[in-house]
């Protein structure tokens, strides 16, 4: 099956299951306090559903514009707009008649879901897969060292053994560590024997973004490709898995490291690549694209080690995955607000290549979680029309105990619509944008 209707299929299930999970964190506890439910609905049935069935005083459906979904709740001012019935007297089974502390609960709902799911799925993945690992053993020849990052003390070859003094058990963190926590030194085996604690500056994570080295640490590994890109450089040249680059330009590719450098200094030029293809040396003409980027990724040459964990043991590692996912997220949004990151934005299409291009159980689950995870903290947000702007107008009312009026949150909310609407259609533009000219 083609990767693109793998992706789609498991954006789909994903997106649905994690809606139909969110919309029944309001439902239930709008239900327990008896709040009348009108809607609840898969997808925005905009002019009409694909499918809808009332029971009881609720309709349940399935829209045809797969952009979220929702539950109207009687009395409550949301994205239906509904001013008939907010110009009505308050009815007992309304939102708006019930205490705040049941209002708060009812609107937290979701992203409580959210959040809980994520963290059970990495418990079952623990459970069910374990842990995948590349130890410092796995990795004799060790690191290349980006040019910015030898001025530190590191060297080429180094083998990464502890960050702040603890053990770090998968080698291949250390970039995501010093982009997203608080490190302070790392701990590593020269290639000489001598072990060495190196202090890296406090702002080691905005200085990478700035300098544009995201990937400081990069296994010393044979330029053997295990992926290309079909839309990229390299696959429009002709390039397959399993081809070995020998040179680009005439210059020689020792190991996989070496590639990038070259590569970046010919970006927007066609140059030579002599590569070898079973007994083969073959020859293409390649265009790295504005970045410098060939759209290649490397055959991995040490061997991957797997963690297995008991029922007990996998939920302490679930829930700290789970944490530190949540953690790692919060601490790199800061980076949206730069010209550089907001350019970066994605949308669907963006979501979608988070998933395996093979069916994967490990992979979908795996995703799936993260995307959890960065719903819960999207939808908090203080940004009305979402869970986490009602929830911030909850709170001014419990310390003021004044509500804001209806008017000025009628205005909030559509406020926050053209907000949510105009960062949509933003980030699915560069979807766009990167899939017509990069």
């Amino acid at each position: 099956m083609d990767p693109f209707i793998v992706k789609a299929i498991q954006l789909l299930l994903s997106l649905s299951l994690l809606i139909v999970l969110h919309e029944l964190g309001h439902f239930i506890p709008a239900k327990l306090f008896k709040t009348r439910v009108e809607k609840f609905f898969l997808f925005f049935d905009v002019k009409f559903a694909l499918f809808k069935k009332k029971i009881g005083d609720t309709v349940y459906g399935i829209g045809w514009l797969p952009l979220g979904g929702y539950v109207k709740i009687s009395g409550m001012i949301d994205e239906s707009m509904d001013k008939e019935q907010m110009a009505k007297p308050p009815e007992p089974w309304e939102f708006r008649s019930k205490p705040t502390w049941q209002r708060l609960i009812i609107m937290l709902g979701g992203v409580t879901v959210n959040l809980v799911l994520g963290f059970l799925i990495y418990m079952m993945i623990m459970f069910v897969w374990g842990k995948n690992y590349i130890g410092p053993e796995q990795m004799p020849e060790g690191f290349a060292i980006a040019e910015e990052f030898k001025q530190y003390g590191f060297k080429d070859g180094d083998r990464v053994l502890e960050i702040n003094g603890e053990d770090l058990q998968n080698s291949d963190d250390v970039n995501r560590y010093l982009f997203m926590r608080d490190v302070n030194n790392i701990t590593v085996l020269h290639q000489d024997g001598n072990e060495e604690v190196i202090e890296v500056p406090e702002n080691i994570g905005e200085q990478m973004w700035e300098q544009g080295v995201m990937l400081p640490f990069i296994p010393i590994q044979n330029a053997v490709l295990d992926s290309v890109v079909a839309e990229m450089a390299a696959g429009k040249a002709g390039l397959k898995k399993g081809d070995s680059l020998i040179s680009i330009n005439n210059r020689e590719i020792g190991y996989w490291h070496t590639i990038g450098p070259v590569a970046a200094e010919n970006k927007g030029k066609e140059v030579e690549v002599i590569f070898k293809r079973g007994d083969e040396i073959k020859s293409a003409m390649v265009t790295p694209d504005e970045e410098g980027k060939l759209g290649i990724t490397p055959r991995r040459d040490f061997e991957i080690k797997t963690q297995k964990y008991g029922f007990v043991e996998s939920i302490k590692q679930g829930f700290d995955y789970g944490y530190w996912t949540l953690h790692d997220y919060v601490a790199q949004f800061k980076y949206v607000f730069t010209q550089k990151g907001a350019s970066q934005l994605g949308g669907f299409g963006a979501i979608g290549n988070m998933f395996p291009d093979t069916w994967n159980w490990k992979g979908f689950w795996h995703t799936t979680a993260l995307i959890s995870i960065i719903l819960a903290f999207m939808n908090i947000l203080p940004i009305p029309a979402l869970d986490g702007g009602h929830v911030m107008f909850l709170l001014y009312e419990m310390v003021t105990g004044r509500k804001p009026n209806d008017k000025f949150m009628e205005i909030a909310q559509m406020l926050g619509f053209f907000i949510l609407i105009a960062l949509v259609l933003y980030a699915n533009g560069n979807d766009v944008y990167r899939w017509l000219f990069e």
